[in-house]
């Protein structure tokens, strides 16, 4: 199967605060905050939505290509992702940004405060979906992930046009967008992610029910943290998949995109999405269990049997 994964591509710095946010906070105050938080550690890592998920496949042995807008300072984090297994030939370099920047502080309870700068990520809206269908001779589905608000939707416009079948996963940028652009986005996609905030605020910015959200979508995937996975659907009932056990957290940044590379590999091997959520929470926890969502290098050896039949799709 041939997938094509757009969204950001971002360099994350990542610092860890010891205390708890929620013992800084005064609730009658909140209307003006002004707080700072001594970090015990920085570090640096390649990042971005889109990246992370196609970095996922990779290591689960596909070849996607990835979609999206970097700096000019990607040629080291390009390379990286190449020697990975990933196609990154349909990637915009901008001549006058950097690549996008995440900064984010994680404390004691792995609650996460982040600042995210798009930086050539705002050129992404100048990408032509249809030329990576036609270098790559054809895509059987495109994921859709959190980008330049533009491009989201240019994408997402091109997957119609072309009948290929998208995965609307939206996430942070529901902030930024409209009542008529979440519907853009969500309408007839076969497979839509959201975390359980973002599918409540997906709901208010659609206008929609859950049902009608369902009418107009394939299947809902709805990540719970620790609580595991949700899959709902319109003409099945709603399944539960719970989270693998997970070792000591490391890191929880990415464990959201290993659980989407990890799912779609299921898909490319037609699995039944019940078993494509085992592999993708089974995924998630390896990434906790490292430093950076791009920390893992190779298959972890509890996964292997998980895994057996994915390698070698494309």
């Amino acid at each position: 199967m041939r997938i094509a994964v757009t969204g950001s591509i971002a360099v994350d710095h990542l610092m860890t605060f010891p205390g708890r946010f929620a013992d800084q906070l005064i609730a009658d105050r909140l209307s003006h905050l002004s707080l700072s938080f001594l970090a015990d550690d920085l570090r640096i890592h390649e990042g971005g939505v889109a990246a992370n998920i196609a970095y996922g496949l990779a290591v689960l042995g596909h070849r996607p290509a990835l979609v999206g807008a970097a700096g000019a300072d990607f040629a080291d984090y390009g390379a990286r992702l190449r020697a990975a297994g990933v196609d990154t030939a349909s990637v915009l370099i901008s001549r006058t940004r950097h690549t996008a920047r995440f900064v984010c502080t994680t404390d004691a309870d792995q609650n996460q405060i982040a600042t995210f700068y798009a930086g050539a990520m705002a050129e992404a809206r100048q990408i032509d979906l249809a030329q990576t269908a036609l270098r790559t001779g054809g895509l059987d589905l495109v994921l859709i992930g959190a980008d330049d608000p533009e491009a989201m939707l240019r994408h997402t416009d091109v997957c119609r046009a072309l009948a290929v079948p998208f995965a609307a996963d939206p996430s942070q940028q529901l902030a930024r967008l409209d009542r008529a652009q979440t519907r853009r986005l969500v309408d007839g996609a076969r497979l839509l992610f959201a975390n359980a905030y973002e599918s409540a605020l997906l709901l208010e910015r659609t206008g929609w029910s859950e049902q009608e959200v369902l009418a107009r979508t394939g299947t809902w995937i709805t990540t719970l943290g620790a609580d595991g996975v949700r899959l709902t659907s319109a003409d099945a009932p709603a399944l539960h998949v719970p989270a693998a056990p997970a070792p000591d957290v490391v890191d929880p940044t990415g464990a959201g995109d290993a659980f989407r590379a990890g799912f779609l590999a299921g898909v490319a091997r037609r699995w039944p999405h019940e078993r494509a959520a085992r592999l993708g929470c089974a995924l998630a926890t390896a990434v906790l269990g490292t430093h950076g969502a791009q920390g893992y290098t190779k298959i972890p050896t509890e996964l292997r049997g998980d895994l057996a039949g994915v390698r070698g799709g494309t």
